[in-house]
Order: structure tokens, then sequence, then C-alpha cells
């Protein structure tokens, strides 16, 4: 009887430390908090201005565009002279050139929805709005950033504010805080459009009356009178008159609580809207 062949002993399989460490129980992490979460997903939206910088094109060329034709074409026309109507209209082109940006919040958001990554969002175990909240805080960078431009290129074809640096930071922060708040609009149309292209047409499509029809460009006293009295309401009518203000250290509370005042109530409407939406898409 032949002898059974002799066993082979199993070779033991290589673990790697770190795997094994990764693999070894422990105590689960502890769950970021609103404020974590908001500001990480913050951070993703810049990330995506680093890796697509293509995208800044907006935000930093169409301001120079604007105010280079609007106060050269038209400068000598309603003011007599470029470099005074250069006074008159850069505080307005720094609101409409923000407010433009704004329109992005919902285009981002809307992209978002139709590759499926808000999908994923909702699977984190993270504040349910923070995918929200922190686009919207990573957007007022892209909002600083094009308020820079703006200013930096006044200062150089001749803008002097006299309230001096202090009024121009005041007035640049006030411009980031209502874009902030507008954008929670934008962001319930791109809940709601079906594309980007949908959502930044309609986007620009409402702002542009608003920002034409304001005080941005020309004095609302010579206007007719049904056109002044719609100036008057418009909201950003209110902000150009703040921002000019804080520039030229003539800015009375009343004109800044107003701004902050329609920057709350389309923050506590819309944002609401955006998350209910946001929550049932799906």
């Amino acid at each position: 009887m032949s002898a059974a062949p002799a066993a082979h002993p199993q070779p033991e399989p290589f673990v790697d430390d770190g795997l094994r460490a990764a693999l070894a129980p422990t105590a689960r992490p502890p769950r970021a908090s609103a404020l974590s979460a908001c500001l990480t997903f913050g951070w993703r939206g810049m990330l995506k201005i680093k890796h697509v910088p293509e995208q800044l094109l907006d935000v930093t060329l169409t301001p120079v565009l604007f105010l280079l034709m609007f106060t050269y074409l038209f400068g000598g026309a309603l003011a007599g002279s470029t470099t005074q109507y250069l006074q008159y209209l850069l505080p307005g082109m720094l609101v409409q050139s923000v407010l433009f940006t704004a329109v992005y919040s919902g285009v981002t958001l809307n992209t978002d929805v139709t590759k499926g990554v808000v999908d994923r969002f909702r699977s984190l175990p993270v504040w349910k709005p923070a995918p929200l909240v922190g686009a919207v805080l990573g957007d007022s960078v892209r909002y600083a950033l094009g308020a820079t431009v703006v200013v930096a290129l006044g200062l150089l074809m001749g803008f002097r504010p006299q309230a001096g640096v202090v009024g121009v930071i005041a007035a640049m922060a006030l411009v980031v805080v209502f874009a902030s708040g507008l954008a929670w609009v934008f962001t319930t149309v791109g809940m709601i459009l079906r594309s980007p292209s949908a959502v930044m047409n309609s986007g620009f499509m409402a702002l542009f009356p608003l920002i034409f029809l304001s005080n941005i460009f020309v004095d609302p006293a010579t206007l007719p009178g049904w056109l002044e009295a719609f100036v008057g309401v418009n909201p950003i009518s209110h902000l150009v008159t703040a921002v000019r203000g804080l520039m030229a250290g003539t800015v009375t509370a009343g004109q800044i609580g107003l701004v902050l005042a329609s920057t709350a109530v389309l923050t506590a409407v819309f944002a609401p809207l955006t998350v209910r939406l946001y929550r049932g898409k799906g």
C-alpha cells in the first residue's frame, strides 16, 4: 500500500499592515457637524473652479467688457465726460457683474441634478441641506472675485471713492451678501427646470429687465414718471443706492437696512423652497 502524499502547508495570505489596521474594529468616527459639512461642500465648489478655470471667464472678462464699453461709449453723452460718468457708473457695474454671476448657482445645482451627483449627496450621513448651503457659500468666493475685478479696473480707469478702502470693502461685502440671497432664487429654478442651459437662459431673462430698469446707468429723474416709479421700488436700485453711498461716505442706516431686509426675504422664501425640492428629488 503506497503512502499518502504529504500535505503541504498553505502559505499564510499576505496582509498589509495598513489594511489590517483599517479592517480592525475601531470606534465609529463622529458624524460631521452641519457647519463642517457646509464648509466641505463649499470647498468642493472652489475646487471645481481650480480644475475648470474656464468658468471664471464670465466672472472676470464680462465685467471688464461692460465697464469699458459703457464708460467710453456713453460716458460723454450721458455725463459730459467719461471720468465723471465713471464715478456714477462703477458702483452700479459692481452690482450688475456680481448679480449676473449669481445665476450660475442655479446652473451648477442643475448640472449636479442632471448628472446624478445629487443622488449621491442625499445618501451621505450629513445634514441634508449641507450641499445646497455649501454651494452658496462657495459661490460667494466667486462673487468676491468678480467684485474685485470691477473695482480694480475702475481704479485703473480713474475711479476715486471718497470713502476710501473701508467704504469700498463695505460696498463689496454688501453686494456679496445680497447676491447670496438672490442665489437661492436661482437654485430654486435649478431644481425645477430640466437642463443647465434652460436655467441660464431663464435666469438672465429675469435679471436683464431688473438690471437695466434700475438706477445703474442713468439718474431715475430723467426717466418717464411711470418708469421712474418702477425703478424706485426695484430692489436692485436700492442695492445700487446703498453701494454708491458706502463708496461716497453718504450712506444711511435705512439704505443698508432695506438691502439686508430684501436679502432676508429672498433667503427666507427661496432657501426652504430649494431644500424642499431637493429632498423630493428622485
